[in-house]
């Protein structure tokens, strides 16, 4: 089909019309359609930024879904995967009548693996367990897809998901003796045939870098590649495009090397090497201790018994591979065991030697942290992604571009010969939103900042009623303002971290007139539609904080190439970061709200008229009288 029948499909009296009832056509919807089946057609690299309500899923699934191509689908999480499988796609096929083979893929941890299953079932370490895991044995018998979230009985964070579940490292792939009835392998059977394949980033990625055995990739022969939520990409990149170390995957493999020697019983040297390896991976999380954020792997090596440890992991993960390559021949399990030992063995390899093209760092987790080794620059990888990939490539989001600049992003990804195409909201600012610049505030790194924040922020609130966001830019901006909010205001406030996302976002808009204080996931990917949310307010530019060491060796290398760090990567990151949060305000042609940004900087520096200018435009306020008035008039 063309692009200009494509584009007729979204007039007011063609085929989405006809036959979606609560479809109103958008000028900008039918240009991003068209501007997609010209790419699929030409096989070019578009990048599009589609402002919030043009309609941007229904603009590249229409052009997808008629182009008669094979195509992959990556979004950013897996709620937006399966919203486009669940939702979306049914929809449109029916609407345009188009019998098109669509599958929904997610990594293996999504779903049941039948062999770990049954290996739980025998440990006598996991006997308190066993009701629980007949259950989900049970359950595998009923369940079509096997996705580990529909399984009864478990948690999110339950400690038990490790242990029926499968990772790249674990997984056995066609030597398993439950292959045949493998969740996994259905779901990669089943995409392979699909004309349209849904993924996530996360998976993009590995399908190209990790090439996993024993299932073959998924991805060649497609035609094209559409990238939703591009703007996630290059952070999903850090850890595919380099190695990646934790004493996490330590514990799993001395985990699974003790339950295979736990099952087998005459392997008292496996036993022992794994009990070694737990105790290296144990010794080296200690390190971690105290540590807050990344650090520069120089500089956690001179932490106290750090080298130590690293010394231990690596004799530990050599004599582990020493035992298993005597016993590799015996069973498939301990072949795989053999090579996950190899495996982590290249990545601390990887991790401790010194790569000037590479960046190392060292990162604190949950009772331990891992160990990081990314390009310092990603453009290399993406450019060889696409190779991999030939044919259209589609990468859209609401913030790619730093006013009508896409050059930030595109450098970062390799893309300078794509075409780009920005569109604008088609939501009316002008009428349904106003942008307040409290006047008086100090300079954000000035002692009293956040009490006069407060001072001039819980008037708006209280004024509002509630229907508010307070996004901040660190943990401690948050468990201020939670603190003093819960204080002096009377709604109910909700705050990151006291709940699972999706509740704590349930309740908040079921309320009405509740009261949010989130930090970097509440910034983007919500979306609260109504009066419920009437007031946003951003505590300061989101400026990556310094001592980050991945981000400060970026801006050591555009230093010594030439270029202005600041103006180059630490402002535009910013810019985009912060329509992010701004971005949760008009979610809807009816939404009315105030955008209220607390940084005092974008009317006292010369950079701040070019933050401003890259956000919607509307009407600038910087009295509160006129604040409060706009809040009263929005109130329901």
């Amino acid at each position: 089909m063309s692009p200009s029948e494509v584009e007729a499909i979204f007039a007011a009296d063609g085929a989405l019309a006809s036959a979606i009832a609560d479809y109103a056509p958008r000028l900008q919807q039918a240009q991003m359609a068209k501007s997609v089946a010209q790419a699929l057609e030409s096989a070019t690299t578009l990048v599009v930024e589609a402002g919030t309500g043009t309609g941007k899923t229904f603009a590249y699934l229409v052009p997808a879904l008629l182009s008669g191509q094979r195509v992959v689908i990556s979004t950013g999480t897996l709620n937006l995967q399966d919203q486009l499988f669940r939702r979306d796609l049914p929809r449109l096929r029916d609407a345009l009548g188009a019998p098109v083979r669509v599958s929904l893929l997610k990594g293996r941890a999504n779903y049941l693996c039948l062999h770990r299953l049954k290996q739980a079932q025998q440990l006598p370490a996991l006997r308190a367990q066993w009701p629980r895991l007949q259950v989900l044995a049970d359950w595998a018998q009923q369940t079509v897809h096997g996705e580990i979230q529909q399984a009864p009985q478990l948690r999110r964070d339950d400690p038990l998901l490790p242990r029926v579940t499968s990772t790249a490292e674990n997984c056995l792939g066609s030597r398993c003796a439950d292959f045949e009835q493998c969740f996994v392998a259905k779901a990669r059977q089943a995409a392979q045939a699909a004309d349209v394949v849904v993924v996530n980033h996360h998976l993009l990625l590995s399908d190209f870098v990790l090439k996993e055995e024993g299932f073959g990739r998924i991805l060649p022969g497609a035609d094209a590649v559409i990238v939703d939520e591009a703007h996630q990409l290059p952070d999903a990149a850090e850890q595919f495009f380099g190695a990646r170390l934790s004493t996490h995957q330590l514990d799993t493999l001395a985990q699974d090397c003790a339950g295979e020697a736990e099952v087998l019983r005459d392997v008292p040297d496996l036993a022992d090497a794994a009990l070694a390896l737990s105790r290296a991976a144990t010794r080296l999380a200690s390190s971690f201790g105290g540590q807050i954020g990344r650090l520069k792997f120089t500089e956690f090596v001179r932490r106290e018994s750090a080298p130590e440890s690293l010394d231990a992991v690596n004799e530990a993960l050599k004599n582990l591979h020493a035992v298993l390559a005597a016993l590799a021949e015996r069973s498939v399990e301990l072949a795989a065991l053999k090579e996950r030992a190899i495996d982590l063995g290249a990545r601390l390899a990887a991790v401790i030697t010194q790569d000037d093209g590479q960046i190392r760092w060292a990162e604190p987790q949950l009772r331990g942290g891992s160990l990081n080794a990314t390009p310092l620059k990603l453009d290399d990888g993406f450019r060889r992604l696409r190779e991999a990939l030939p044919g259209a490539w589609i990468l859209t989001s609401a913030t790619l571009a730093v006013g009508e600049d896409f050059s930030h992003f595109a450098s970062e990804l390799g893309l300078d010969e794509a075409k780009t195409l920005r569109l604008d909201s088609p939501f009316d600012f002008e009428t349904q939103a106003r942008l307040y610049l409290p006047p008086g505030l100090p300079e954000p790194n000035a002692p009293d900042y956040h009490e006069r924040l407060f001072d001039a922020v819980i008037p708006l609130i209280r004024e509002s009623g509630g229907g508010a966001f307070m996004l901040c830019t660190s943990h401690r901006a948050l468990r201020l303002a939670s603190e003093r909010l819960r204080r002096e205001l009377k709604q109910p406030v909700y705050v990151q971290g006291e709940g699972d996302r999706a509740t704590v976002l349930e309740q908040f808009a079921a309320d009405g007139n509740a009261v949010l204080v989130g930090t970097s996931s509440f910034w983007e990917g919500v979306d609260v539609r109504g009066s419920a949310l009437r007031l946003v307010i951003i505590d300061r530019l989101p400026f990556t904080a310094p001592g980050d060491p991945v981000f400060e060796a970026r801006l050591d290398a555009i230093a010594q190439s030439g270029g202005k760090p600041f103006m180059d990567y630490q402002l535009p990151q910013a810019i985009m970061m912060l329509r992010q949060g701004a971005g949760r305000l008009i979610r809807d042609a009816g939404d009315r709200g105030l955008l209220v940004l607390c940084d005092p900087r974008l009317r006292g520096r010369a950079y701040g008229a070019r933050v401003l200018a890259s956000l919607p435009a509307m009407p600038v306020l910087i009295d509160e009288a006129d604040a409060r008035r706009w809040l009263r008039k929005i109130r329901p």
